[in-house]
């Protein structure tokens, strides 16, 4: 789809649509009394009529409007005007476009980015904006035989800024949209795809592929280079699956190389059966999300790299299958981590922490300013905050902090949990170091706390986002989450958020 910035007057724009706002109770927003004016009154006269009330998630299309050069007017509604929030611009921005594709315009203009929105610039509404079209015209139908056809797709859009001086503001804003719709699009992509396609050998080719067209460091490593750091923690997650285990490692460069680099690391668990410990064979398929992390962390590099953002990152991704095997890792089994502590595996479906532990230990060679890990790590997260906010722990509060104003920047939010000493207590082992499970009660925190002893030489956040990376249901798939919020916190570390 194209897109463009533009600043005008609503009834001069030649285009198959012109998109504006009506509040409750038909009260029109100023680019809709502009229309109304240039078309003497023939808007207003049709609100009083009773067919646009203005209620959030509804539309009026209208054709031929007079004194305007486009051939359709749609009125979306907008809600409450007190009420109106960024959640409320969302969902316009969402419903124009299902609109305008039902209705076969191919482009449009859309003037609901210059409706003001509590305490968000031009720039916050023209960048959300463009994540919110693609995110919302997103498909994944490359393996359907027969496609779903839209009868004339929409191929252009057109932003409306009020005045000339936001136009170079807006372009910048528009860009970083892009650039983010276009990571959440790869993490969508990664993590719709089928455990047979997308293995681990899937995501290092993957890796090897953004690494050439952007010009990035990568490094693979195999199971043999595992063993000689050794990684038994993580190598003991891959005994019972035939495809390889690899190590990813990709790097950019964007400042000096003086500058720490922030390194996000990424669960990549291909597929996950449980191990041993198997899992229920309902809803098992979901499993193959449970490489999101991997893939949001992917794509948040994609994001950057395309953003040329001034800043040093790294990404590490351990890959991975959980499966059962004659091989595989037994429960009571003891490892030892790349770190030098001892873990005794007490339920193999507790994998995650498994695999992310070694390379949280393998991210000290870095050096790192900062180490965020991204990982569907526990069910118990989804218990605790459902399918709206991703759990976030962290030994720094500022570091918490900076990634929960993130969150509610680019409105993928998260919310903190504790990480108290207390809960440690509960991964005590009669035989190891640590267990790798704590019980029943408290499992997202006590995941944390386990992630947390692999910590302790650099500052550090973990988001669990088992309960936002992936839709079930009617809407299955996969979200794109946490790329918008860790692009923002990345954008603001780097000074390039507006």
């Amino acid at each position: 789809m194209e897109f463009s910035i533009k600043s005008g007057s609503p009834e001069k724009q030649r285009s198959a649509c012109i998109v504006v706002g009506v509040f409750e109770t038909r009260k029109l927003t100023l680019a809709a009394e502009i229309l109304d004016k240039s078309s003497d009154g023939h808007i207003s006269a049709i609100i009083r009529r009773g067919d646009m009330e203005g209620k959030g998630g509804s539309t009026l299309l209208l054709q031929n409007v007079p004194g305007t050069l486009s051939e359709r007017v749609l009125l979306v509604g907008l809600g409450k005007e007190r009420d109106f929030r960024e959640k409320d611009f969302l969902a316009a921005i969402r419903t124009t476009v299902k609109t305008l594709n039902d209705t076969g315009a191919s482009d449009a203009s859309i003037f609901l980015t210059e409706i003001a929105v509590k305490k968000r610039s031009i720039a916050w509404r023209v960048r959300q904006a463009s994540v919110a079209v693609l995110d919302a015209t997103y498909k994944f139908e490359q393996f359907k035989s027969k496609k779903d056809e839209v009868r004339r797709p929409l191929r252009k859009l057109t932003f409306a800024v009020s005045r000339r001086t936001e136009l170079a503001q807006a372009e910048e804003a528009l860009a970083q949209g892009l650039a983010i719709a276009e990571g959440m699009a790869l993490t969508k992509d990664l993590g719709n795809l089928p455990a047979n396609i997308c293995h681990p050998t899937y995501l290092a080719e993957q890796a090897q592929a953004m690494a050439k067209e952007f010009n990035l460091g990568c490094e693979i490593l195999e199971r043999a280079d595992m063993e000689k750091l050794s990684m038994h923690s993580l190598l003991s997650v891959s005994q019972g699956s035939r495809q390889p285990p690899k190590l990813i490692v990709l790097t950019y460069k964007g400042a000096k190389a003086s500058e720490k680099p922030v390194v996000l690391v990424g669960k990549g668990v291909t597929f996950d059966t449980g191990g041993i410990s198997l899992k229920p064979g309902a809803e098992m398929d979901e499993m193959k999300y449970d490489m999101c992390g991997a893939a949001s962390v992917l794509g948040t590099m994609q994001a950057v790299a395309r953003m040329a953002l001034p800043i040093n990152l790294t990404i590490v991704v351990p890959a991975t299958e959980n499966m059962p095997d004659g091989m595989a890792t037994r429960p009571g089994d003891i490892v030892t981590s790349m770190s030098g502590q001892t873990i005794e595996i007490l339920n193999t479906d507790a994998e995650g922490r498994l695999i992310l532990c070694d390379a949280l230990t393998y991210a000290e060679r870095f050096e790192p300013d900062t180490v965020i890990d991204v990982a569907t790590l526990t069910g118990a997260c989804v218990v605790a905050l459902g399918h709206i906010a991703t759990g976030l722990f962290s030994n720094k509060d500022a570091l918490a902090r900076d990634l929960l104003d993130a969150g509610d920047e680019s409105y993928d939010r998260a919310w903190q949990m504790p990480l108290w000493d207390d809960y440690q207590e509960l991964l005590k082992s009669p035989f190891a170091d640590m267990g790798n499970i704590g019980g029943r009660w408290g499992g997202s925190i006590t995941a944390a706390c386990f992630l947390s002893r692999f910590t302790k030489k650099f500052e550090w956040a973990h988001l669990d986002i088992a309960g936002t990376a992936w839709k079930s249901g009617a809407d299955k798939g996969a979200t794109g989450r946490p790329v918008p919020l860790l692009t923002h916190y990345l954008m603001q570390r780097a000074g390039k958020l507006n």
